[in-house]
């Protein structure tokens, strides 16, 4: 990802005059007011203060500001999501006051007036609208570029260059960026919340994460496991500190492999763990006793779901466990157009249902599906909670630009497991044996 401070700016500039025969307009907000409105009732669920100093809207509501009439080419070329993302990391538009509560204001309103609301056939509807109201205060031009911090990947899809590609885009910020959202473990992915008592943090969440997955795989000491996309090694590290597994890690990221390399020599772990940096598909070495993989699933893609599964199955020793952690969407599968255009590239998330389905197809038996949704908000909110803290420091490394992308996508991931719109969950399961002995005990001991 390019994070240069030379990056290109927006300026802001006024709007170019109104052809003659157009009226002259009352105030830029609330005109795009009149545009808007109709999508939540009638009633704009945020104010709204435009560049020519105009207000609309509740007084009491978070307050949108836009400052830069390039915001709205940005949403004439790209209604929904996109636009708006790629005008609030650039701060063509901004928000006052918190920006989580914006958000929930705008989907609260949007279920008050029926599903279809905020969906992309409304959003049609009302385009032409838009475009006339653009015209008529004259701030219709070429669309400006895409954000400096947007993706631009290319290749076919899935391809092992184009994953590669993908992967670094999200992962090599650098880990001395990560540091600042996530816990000492650098565990990227939802916790496990064991206890409400103020004193207990996201460190000991994802600890008592690691330690259930641990468990859920039955690994003993010498048992060799295998964590496809190992990320910054949490997993890894665990299973052979505390359980005594002998591991092998692979990932993509170059910056991941580097941060987990230097942990096993702190930790003097190098005859038990070892990371490699090299693509699922390629891994030629099994069988192993058990494998996992915690939240890379999401990043196979739909089309090679299928081949990642029958790795998975080909890997596993009979009467083996592989235990997946993957985030799961019941409507609109895919990532979002923010998430694939800024986050993670060529992301796809499923309902878990047809997850389960792609394994059982795999020869796998699914033994156990333990949804967590509640605990990723309790997780994001925590991340969220760091980075702000480090905000200072964020755009010191990064660039506002890229800092506001983060920004965006915590308190959207925070709001999307809250609501519903997003699940995660462990799926378990077991390589029978060629007579069905699934090894698996009678009781649970997790």
């Amino acid at each position: 990802m390019t994070t240069t401070d030379d990056r290109p700016t927006a300026t802001p500039t006024a709007p170019a005059s109104a052809p003659a025969s157009a009226p002259v307009p009352s105030g830029v907000a609330s005109r795009l007011a009149e545009v808007v409105a109709p999508l939540f009732g009638g009633t704009l669920p945020v104010r709204l203060r435009a560049w020519d100093g105009s207000l609309a809207g509740p007084a009491d509501a978070p307050t949108v500001v836009l400052r830069d009439p390039a915001a709205l080419r940005r949403l004439v070329r790209h209604p929904g999501e996109l636009g708006l993302a790629q005008a609030y990391v650039t701060g063509e538009l901004d928000v006052e006051g918190d920006l989580l509560d914006g958000f929930r204001r705008v989907w609260a309103l949007a279920r008050e007036r029926g599903a279809g609301a905020l969906s992309p056939a409304t959003l049609a509807a009302v385009a032409p609208r838009a475009v006339r109201t653009a015209l008529e205060l004259g701030v219709v031009g070429l669309p400006p570029e895409p954000p400096v911090s947007q993706a631009r990947l290319r290749g076919r899809l899935h391809t092992k260059a184009r994953d590669r590609s993908a992967i670094e885009h999200h992962y090599n910020l650098s880990n001395e960026f990560y540091s600042l959202i996530l816990d000492p473990h650098m565990a990227y992915s939802c916790g496990y919340w064991t206890s409400t008592d103020p004193g207990y943090t996201v460190e000991d969440a994802q600890r008592d994460k690691l330690d259930l997955v641990c468990r859920k795989l039955g690994i003993e000491p010498g048992g060799r496991h295998l964590d496809i996309g190992c990320g910054w090694g949490s997993l890894s590290l665990h299973a052979a500190e505390h359980y005594g597994a002998r591991v092998v890690g692979v990932t993509i990221s170059s910056e991941q492999k580097a941060f987990i390399d230097a942990r096993i020599r702190e930790r003097g772990l190098a005859d038990r763990v070892e990371i490699r940096l090299q693509d699922y598909r390629e891994v030629p070495d099994g069988p192993f006793d058990t494998v996992s993989s915690i939240e890379m699933g999401e990043h196979v893609g739909k089309e090679n779901y299928p081949t990642f599964t029958a790795q998975i199955h080909r890997l596993l020793r009979p009467g083996g466990r592989a235990l997946i952690q993957q985030m799961s969407r019941t409507t609109r599968p895919g990532g979002g157009p923010f998430i694939e255009a800024f986050i993670a590239p060529d992301m796809h998330m499923r309902p878990v249902g047809e997850t389960v389905d792609l394994f059982e197809r795999a020869g796998l038996e699914v033994r156990d599906v333990h949804a967590l949704r509640e605990h990723y908000v309790w997780t994001v909110n925590a991340w969220y909670d760091t980075f702000e803290a480090n905000w200072d420091r964020v755009v010191e490394m990064v660039g506002e630009e890229v800092g506001r992308v983060w920004r965006l996508y915590l308190v959207g991931g925070a709001l999307a497991f809250e609501e519903g719109r997003m699940g995660v969950d462990q799926i378990l399961a077991v390589k029978p044996a060629r007579d069905g002995r699934s090894g698996m005990p009678p009781v649970r001991a997790w």
